[in-house]
C-alpha cells in the first residue's frame, strides 16, 4: 500500500482515538518533549466515564490536561521515569508515584514486564517518504515501548526536530493503529537552571582543569554542568567526544565554538550520541537533521559497557545531599522526592571503568531554606529516608566550590577527612564532631 493512502486511513480526530482507552488500561505518554498534547486533552474530556488508568510517562515539561481537575487521582495515576517538578507537585496530590530504575534498563523493562501496555501515544516529527515516524529527541525507549503495547496512536507535530543517525529512533506506519494531527505546539522548553553563579564557576573551573584534550563528555542537567560547558567552550581543549544519557544546551555551545570532533572516540566515532534531549529552542535547531548528532536508546548510551568502552570518559553529574560515608542522594531530601536514580549510578560506574576516565559528583557546599536559614550539603549521615543513588563504594570524585576530593579507595577515616575538607568551613568542625561520634574520625588529623 502507498503510504500516503495508509495515513489517510489511519487518520482520525484525538477525541476518536482516545475511545479506544477503557477504565484500568496501562496507556504510556511517551516521554519528555515526546509527552501528547491534543490526545492528553482529549482524553481529559472522558475523566467522568474512566476509572483507575494508569499512564506512563516522565520528565514532564508543562502540566497534563487530564490532572487539571481537582479529582483527577479518582480516574488517572500518573506513574513515572524520572520527575520533573511539575510531577513532583502531582507527588503532593497523591496524583503520582515514581517508579525506581536504572534509566538504562528501561527498554529491557518495557519486554520482559508482565504489565504490558494497552494504549501508547505520544507526539513524533511527520513522517518521512519511508512511512517513519521520527521520535525526535526521544529514542530513549519509545522502540520498546511500541513493541509492546497493544495500540499505538502517533500525534504529528510539525515543529518535532528529526533526531537521526543512531537506531531505535522512530515507528514505521505499519505499526501504527492511528494518526492525530495535532495543534503543532512548540517543543517544550526545559531551562538550565538559570544563569551560572559565582559557586557554579568556581566548581566548574575545578572539574574542567581535570579534562584531557581527546575527552569524551556527559553532562547533566543544572547550572553547574553548565557552567562546565561554558567553560569548556571557552578553554583551549580540543577533539572533545559526546556519549551522554541528555543532550543539552551546553554541547551545543562546545560544539560551536568548534571543541567536539569525536575524533578520539572508541565508538561511534565523529558522533554525538545521546538517549534524549531537553532544553531551548537553541538545542532542538541543533538536533534536527543534524548528521553529526547519533539518537540511540538508553540501554546502549547508558550500558556501562558502553561507556566504559570510550577512553578519558568524563562523567559530570549533581547531587543533592552527600554524608561523610560517601554516600550519594541525588533523588530526595529525606523523604522529600526531587528527581529519579536516571543513569546517574551507571556513568558513575561506567566513568571509573574508563581508562583515564572520571566521575564527577558536584554540588555546592551549601543551600539556603526557604527562611533563608544556610544548610550543609554535606552531612554526618544522609537524612532518614534519602534514598542512596550512588553507594560508598562508587563514589569517585566529590566537588564543591572549597575543593575536589578523590574518595576512591580511601578508608573511613581517610574519606570522612577528604569529605570534610570541602564542606563550608562554617559546618566543618560540627561534623568533626558528628565523624568522631560515628568513629570514623582519627584525632591526630584534627
Amino acid at each position: 500500500m502507498d503510504f500516503n493512502q495508509e495515513y489517510q486511513q489511519k487518520l482520525v480526530s484525538a477525541d476518536e482515538a482516545v475511545k479506544i482507552i477503557n477504565s484500568g488500561d496501562w496507556v504510556d505518554y511517551g516521554w519528555c518533549t515526546g509527552t501528547p498534547d491534543v490526545l492528553d486533552k482529549a482524553l481529559a474530556k472522558r475523566t467522568d466515564e474512566l476509572k483507575n488508568v494508569n499512564l506512563r510517562g516522565g520528565i514532564l515539561l508543562k502540566p497534563l490536561a487530564v490532572f487539571e481537575r481537582e479529582d483527577a487521582g479518582e480516574h488517572f495515576t500518573w506513574n513515572s521515569w524520572h520527575m520533573s517538578g511539575i510531577e513532583r507537585k502531582l507527588i503532593n496530590r497523591g496524583c503520582a508515584f515514581y517508579a525506581p530504575i536504572r534509566y538504562s534498563e528501561l527498554p529491557r523493562y518495557y519486554r520482559e514486564s508482565a504489565t504490558k501496555n494497552n494504549v501508547a501515544m505520544f507526539q513524533v516529527a511527520p513522517m518521512d517518504k519511508h512511512g517513519y515516524f521520527n521520535f525526535g529527541p526521544n529514542a530513549s525507549h519509545l522502540t520498546a515501548v511500541c513493541e509492546t503495547s497493544q495500540k499505538i496512536i502517533v500525534e504529528v507535530n510539525e515543529n518535532m526536530p528529526r533526531c537521526l543517525g543512531g537506531f531505535e529512533n522512530g515507528v514505521h506506519i505499519s505499526q501504527v493503529d492511528f494518526i492525530v494531527e495535532g495543534e503543532n505546539p512548540a517543543i517544550g522548553e526545559l531551562g538550565g537552571g538559570g544563569p551560572a553563579t559565582d559557586v557554579d564557576k568556581a566548581v566548574a573551573k575545578l572539574i574542567v582543569e581535570e579534562i584531557p584534550n581527546g575527552a569524551c563528555l556527559q553532562l547533566g542537567i543544572g547550572g553547574m554542568p553548565n557552567a562546565v560547558g561554558s567553560m569548556i567552550a571557552e578553554s583551549d581543549l580540543k577533539d572533545l567526544g559526546v556519549h551522554t544519557e541528555m543532550y543539552v544546551d551546553a554541547f551545543v555551545d562546545i560544539a560551536k565554538a568548534g571543541k567536539i570532533n569525536g575524533s578520539k572516540k572508541n565508538i561511534d566515532r565523529y558522533r554525538q550520541t545521546y538517549g534524549f534531549a531537553a532544553g531551548t529552542k537553541k538545542l532542538y535547531d541543533y538536533l534536527d537533521e543534524n548528521p553529526e548528532l547519533c539518537s540511540a536508546p538508553v540501554s546502549y548510551t547508558n550500558d556501562i559497557r558502553s561507556i566504559a568502552a570510550l577512553d578519558n570518559f568524563m562523567s559530570i553529574n549533581n547531587a543533592v545531599d552527600i554524608d561523610l560515608f560517601g554516600q550519594v542522594s541525588s533523588e530526595t531530601s529525606g523523604i522529600k522526592h526531587i528527581s529519579g536514580a536516571g543513569g546517574q549510578l551507571d556513568f558513575v560506574l561506567g566513568a571509573y571503568l574508563s581508562k583515564g576516565g572520571k566521575s564527577f559528583i558536584c554540588c555546592s557546599s551549601t543551600f539556603k531554606t526557604k527562611d533563608g536559614e544556610v544548610k550543609s550539603r554535606i552531612l554526618p549521615t544522609l537524612h532518614p529516608g534519602s534514598v542512596v543513588t550512588d553507594t560508598r563504594a562508587n563514589t569517585h570524585f566529590l566537588v564543591t566550590e572549597y575543593g575536589k576530593v578523590n574518595l576512591k579507595g580511601l578508608s573511613a577515616w581517610q574519606r570522612a577527612e577528604a569529605i570534610i575538607s570541602v564542606a563550608h568551613p562554617d559546618f566543618r568542625d560540627e561534623l568533626i564532631k558528628e565523624a568522631e561520634k560515628m568513629h570514623i574520625w582519627r584525632r591526630s588529623n584534627k
